[in-house]
C-alpha cells in the first residue's frame, strides 16, 4: 500500500469517528474508546485469517493421533493468539442492525480476553452499549462496515499505523484532555532520531508513557533500520501509565505494533514497579509538566529522585490543617532527576519539558548545576511553538548520556524556526524536518558518513531544495555552529554555561540571525525617512477620523 494509499484509507475510516460524534450519546474525551476497539478487533480478525490456512494445516496433519495439538495452542504458536468464532469480523457485520449489535461487539471482546490472558482487561466493553441510540438503533453496525473495508490482505503492519493516526486525531479532537495520552508522532521521532536505540538484549522506559507511542517509534526505527523480528525478540519496553483508559489504549498500541513489553498502571512518583535506578539502557517521555501536588516526604528518601536532589520551596508555608504535608513547588525536576537515575552505565535518555525548567532558579538551579557538572546533560532543543494539543508555548527536549565523552560541553539546538503548519493552531516536523534536524546531533558526534548519506539520498529523491539547506550550513560535513540553529557550549570561560547562571536555554547560547537587507547607509536613511514621512500623514489622517467621528456620535446622541 503506498503512502497515497494509506492515507485515503486513513481518511475515510476517521469518517467512524464522525459518525460517532453526530449520533453517540457519549461524553467527548470516550469517543476513541469504542472506535480504537473495533480497529483492534478488525487487525485481529485480518491477522487471524492470513495465518488461519497455515494453522488449520498444521492442526490438520496430526488431528485424530497422538501428537495431536489443540487449534488453539496451534494458533497462538503460529500468529500469536487465538481468535474465537464469535469476534469473526463477518460474525459481527453480519449480525442485524438492531441494539443486540452492541451485546454481540462486548462478547467478542470478552471472549477474546478470556482466551488470550495476556489481553485480559485490554479492550473496551461496556463503552458499545451507549453507541445504540434510541434514534438511530444502527449507528454501530454503520461503524462497523466502515473498518469492514480495510482489505484483508493488507501488511499487517498498517494497522500499527493506523491506529497511531486515530490516536494523533482523537488527541487534536479532545485538545487538553487528548494531549493527556499521546505526544505528536514527529516530535517523538525526532527524539528517536537523535538517540538512535539500538537492537539487542535492551531496556527502555518510559515513566509517564500515555498511549505508548514512544515504544512504537523507537520499534520503528530500529525496523527502518533493517532491525529483524528476531533481533527485536530481546528489546523490552516497560511503561507506567496512571489512567487506566490509557493504560488500554498503552496496551492495545503494543499488541497491534508487535512490540513487547510490560504496561503497568501506577503513579511514577510514588510507585517504581521496575526498580528503575540503573537499570535502563533508553528512557523516554513526555511528563505533565509543573505538578505541584507531590508530597515531599514520600520522594525524598527515593533515590530515583534524591541523587540530584529533590525541589523544595524556600521556605516552609503555613499550613492550613494539621495533618497537611509539604508538597514540591513544581515536580518536573522530580522527572528530570528520575529520567537520569534510571539510565545505565551506556544509557540514553530523551524527555519533553517545560521551557521554563531550563532557567528555573531556587532549588531546582541547585539541581540543574549539580546535573551538569556531572556531564550527563549532552543536548538541549527548543521545539517551535503550538506543537502540542496540551501547551501552546514552546517545550524544551532534555537530552541524557552517561558515556559520552564530552561532559564539558553542551550541545543546543532553537528549532522554533522549524516547523510544518498543520492548520491554524498545530504544528508538526515534516520527515525532512526530522531528518535535518537529527544530522546535526550526528554532526556534533563526528559521524560525516551519515550526513554525505542523506545528502545523497535527497539528491536520490530530487528533493534539492533540502540538499542546498544542509549544504549552505555545512558544506564540508563536518560540524560548525550556525548562529540562530546550533551552538556547542562550553562549561567554563566567557559566555559559557557558568557564566549563564547554568540555564539551559537555547537562546541564550544560539543568537538570533540578523538578516542584512542590502541597503547602503544612505539608502536606508532615505527609506527611514519616508516610512516616517507617512506615518506623519496617516497619523493626520487619524485624527481627522477620529474628530469626524466624534462629531457624528454628537449629532446622534443630539447633543
Amino acid at each position: 500500500m503506498t503512502n497515497t494509499e494509506l492515507k485515503d484509507l486513513e481518511g475515510r475510516l476517521w469518517q467512524s469517528a464522525d459518525m460517532l460524534r453526530a449520533g453517540a450519546h457519549l461524553a467527548a474525551n470516550k469517543y476513541s474508546q469504542p472506535i480504537l476497539g473495533l480497529i483492534f478487533l478488525r487487525y485481529a480478525d485480518v491477522l487471524f485469517k492470513q495465518h488461519k490456512e497455515e494453522i488449520d494445516a498444521a492442526y490438520n496433519e496430526y488431528k485424530g493421533t497422538r501428537m495431536e495439538r489443540s487449534y488453539k495452542d496451534i494458533a497462538i504458536e503460529k500468529c500469536g493468539f487465538f481468535l474465537p468464532e464469535c469476534a469473526y469480523f463477518d460474525a459481527l457485520n453480519d449480525a442485524p442492525d438492531d441494539a443486540q449489535k452492541a451485546l454481540l461487539v462486548k462478547a467478542a471482546m470478552e471472549a477474546i480476553e478470556h482466551e488470550n490472558p495476556r489481553m485480559d482487561g485490554v479492550l473496551p466493553k461496556e463503552v458499545y452499549g451507549q453507541l445504540i441510540p434510541e434514534e438511530e438503533p444502527e449507528l454501530l453496525s454503520r461503524i462497523v462496515r466502515v473498518f469492514k473495508d480495510i482489505p484483508e490482505n493488507i501488511n499487517i503492519d498498517i494497522f500499527g499505523q493506523i491506529y497511531e493516526y486515530f490516536l494523533g486525531n482523537f488527541a487534536l479532537a479532545e485538545g487538553q484532555g487528548g494531549g493527556a495520552f499521546y505526544t505528536p508522532a514527529s516530535v517523538v521521532q525526532y527524539m528517536v532520531e537523535v538517540l538512535q536505540p539500538a537492537t539487542g538484549d535492551k531496556k527502555f522506559l518510559d515513566p509517564a508513557c500515555g498511549s505508548g507511542g514512544m515504544f512504537v517509534q523507537a520499534a520503528r526505527y530500529m525496523h527502518r533500520h533493517n532491525a529483524t523480528n528476531e533481533q527485536m525478540m530481546n528489546f523490552r519496553c516497560y511503561g507506567v501509565e496512571k489512567e487506566p483508559d490509557t493504560v488500554k489504549l498503552a496496551k492495545m498500541n503494543l499488541l497491534l505494533n508487535n512490540v513487547r513489553g510490560e504496561i503497568t498502571e501506577a503513579n511514577s512518583f510514588y510507585s517504581d514497579p521496575y526498580n528503575a535506578v540503573g537499570q535502563f539502557d533508553y528512557v523516554m517521555a513526555n511528563p505533565p509538566f509543573n505538578v505541584d501536588e507531590v508530597v515531599v516526604d514520600k520522594v525524598t528518601d527515593d533515590a530515583r529522585f534524591n541523587t540530584y536532589g529533590v525541589p523544595r520551596n524556600k521556605t516552609k508555608s503555613t499550613k492550613k490543617a494539621s495533618d497537611e504535608k509539604e508538597t514540591v513547588p513544581n515536580a518536573n525536576y522530580l522527572w528530570i532527576g528520575y529520567f537520569a537515575t534510571a539510565l545505565n552505565d551506556e544509557g540514553r535518555a530523551a524527555l519533553v519539558m517545560a521551557n521554563s525548567a531550563s532557567d528555573a532558579g531556587g532549588s531546582e538551579l541547585e539541581i540543574r548545576k549539580k546535573m551538569i557538572e556531572d556531564g550527563i546533560i549532552s543536548q538541549m532543543v527548543t521545539l517551535p511553538s503550538n506543537m502540542f494539543s496540551t501547551v501552546t508555548l514552546p517545550a524544551t527536549l532534555w537530552f541524557f548520556n552517561k558515556k559520552r565523552p564530552k561532559k564539558d560541553e553542551i550541545l543546543f539546538i532553537d528549532a522554533r524556526n522549524i516547523f510544518t503548519q498543520v492548520d491554524r493552531a498545530h504544528r508538526k516536523f515534516s520527515e525532512e524536518q526530522v531528518k535535518n534536524l537529527g544530522i546535526i546531533s550526528r554532526l556534533y558526534e563526528g559521524d560525516s558518513d551519515a550526513f554525505w548519506a542523506l545528502v545523497n539520498e535527497y539528491k536520490a529523491e530530487g528533493k534539492q531544495s533540502e540538499v542546498e539547506w544542509l549544504l549552505e550550513r555545512w558544506p564540508d560535513g563536518k560540524y560548525q555552529d550556525i548562529v540562530g540553529l546550533c551552538k556547542v557550549a562550553k562549561l567554563e570561560g566567557e559566555d559559557g554555561i557558568i557564566d549563564n547562571d547554568y540555564s539551559l536555554n537555547a537562546g541564550r547560547y544560539v543568537g538570533v540571525v540578523i538578516e542584512d537587507d542590502g541597503m547602503t547607509e544612505e539608502e536606508f536613511r532615505t527609506e527611514m525617512l519616508s516610512l516616517n514621512s507617512e506615518f506623519a500623514k496617516l497619523s493626520a489622517e487619524a485624527k481627522d477620523l477620529e474628530s469626524e467621528i466624534e462629531k457624528n456620535l454628537k449629532e446622534l446622541l443630539g447633543e
